[in-house]
């Protein structure tokens, strides 16, 4: 059988379709007793062809329009009268145009004008024209032509509405590919912010511990109270970052996805700010911070997250590359817009601005979040990031 003339149905579609093609038929033979002049073998032959037409009609609407077309050529063929069963038409047009191709789609328009018009012509056949009854031809041309309007738009009445389903079907399938499309976009995003989240976190507390670690066993003989603080320093943060990494798997394990928002759960703010000071520092960083002008009220909490991530991130790169001189970070919120500014010596054989490194693409990409922008690259020696983020002034 040809690609596309059979459709999935349910079990439940083919028991209504059972019980109505049985009711269908039922009907057709009260019918019969109306005309009990009607041959039987045609009759029923005419109604089973119906029937079949009416019960295919979802399933396969070519093939209905095929034995609905091959049960009224049979009724021409016995010059049977116009029965109940004819009704099936109706169904299988809008079929048709309900569920067909395009082929089929447009046969089932095509079909209306031609039935429309084959009725016409069964039902007065050369009377149109006869010489017996001139004085009636006019008339009769008159009322063939009305039948034939009358005939078409049934007819077509029947394709259109199948053609209004089709649309509203199709209306809402693509609402929900739109839907499902969008989801899938915004579970992506949220899984790229939980990767640069989870980057940031184990990044930076990692440059922390390392830090401290080769402090505490440069210190351990000479110096044993500096290597207890640096081992207490290594504790406190690889149990934040643990503390952290778990809040980014829950999320992910549990699908915590927003459409373009971060996700659930508690994020870092500007007051976090001091923390991450705190724990440069007590890696052995000389770290200058200047903030002028100061947030003029509360920021949003994007722009607070995105302030905090690009300096963990800056911070950490000054960490792991650093020349060990001092780091400057300079802070300006404006009215419009916070200007972000950090600068650290780097050692000859470091590569901070390599263009294959996550953290400077998670520095760039969570400044276009916000709409702004990141700049990042080494000049004479010192490498400089420089972001510039838009925000939105708030009122205290």
């Amino acid at each position: 059988m040809p690609r596309g003339w059979i459709r999935d149905v349910s079990p439940g579609q083919w028991l209504i379709d059972s019980v109505l093609g049985a009711v269908f038929a039922l009907a057709s033979l009260a019918w019969r007793g109306l005309y009990g002049d009607m041959s039987p073998a045609w009759f029923f032959l005419v109604v089973a062809s119906m029937v079949a037409a009416l019960m295919l009609s979802r399933v396969s609407p070519p093939l209905a329009l095929a034995v609905a077309w091959g049960g009224a050529i049979l009724q021409m063929l016995a010059g049977l009268q116009p029965t109940f069963a004819n009704t099936a038409i109706f169904v299988v047009l809008f079929a048709t145009a309900a569920y067909g191709t395009r082929a089929v789609y447009w046969a089932g328009f095509a079909s209306a004008f031609v039935g429309a018009f084959t009725i016409v012509a069964y039902l007065y056949g050369v009377a149109w024209t006869s010489p017996d009854v001139p004085g009636l031809l006019w008339d009769r041309l008159t009322a063939g032509v009305l039948m034939f309007v009358a005939a078409l738009f049934a007819l077509l009445l029947s394709w259109t509405l199948g053609a209004l389903y089709r649309s509203v079907v199709r209306a809402r399938e693509g609402r929900l590919a739109q839907r499902q499309a969008e989801e899938r976009a915004a579970a992506e995003e949220e899984r790229g912010r939980i990767a640069r989240d989870m980057h940031d976190v184990v990044a930076h507390s990692l440059a922390v511990v390392i830090a401290q670690a080769d402090g505490a066993r440069y210190a351990a003989a000479s110096d044993p109270d500096a290597a207890t603080a640096a081992l207490g320093t290594i504790s406190q943060t690889a149990r934040a970052a643990l503390s952290d990494v778990r809040l980014l798997l829950t999320q992910l394990r549990h699908g915590q996805f927003g459409s373009g928002g971060e996700a659930e759960g508690p994020q870092p703010t500007l007051a976090d700010l001091d923390g991450l000071y705190a724990q440069v520092r007590a890696a052995g960083v000389d770290l200058r911070v200047d903030v002028d002008p100061a947030p003029p009220g509360t920021p949003p909490a994007s722009a607070q997250l995105a302030v905090y991530r690009i300096l963990q991130e800056a911070l950490t790169n000054a960490l792991r590359h650093g020349d060990g001189g001092p780091v400057d970070v300079a802070l300006a919120w404006l009215p419009d817009r916070v200007e972000l500014t950090v600068r650290n010596g780097v050692r000859a054989d470091a590569r901070p601005s390599d263009p294959g490194g996550h953290g400077l693409i998670g520095m760039r990409e969570r400044a276009q979040l916000v709409g702004g922008r990141l700049d990042a690259g080494a000049d004479a020696g010192v490498f400089t990031v420089r972001a510039v983020l838009p925000v939105e002034r708030r009122s205290a």
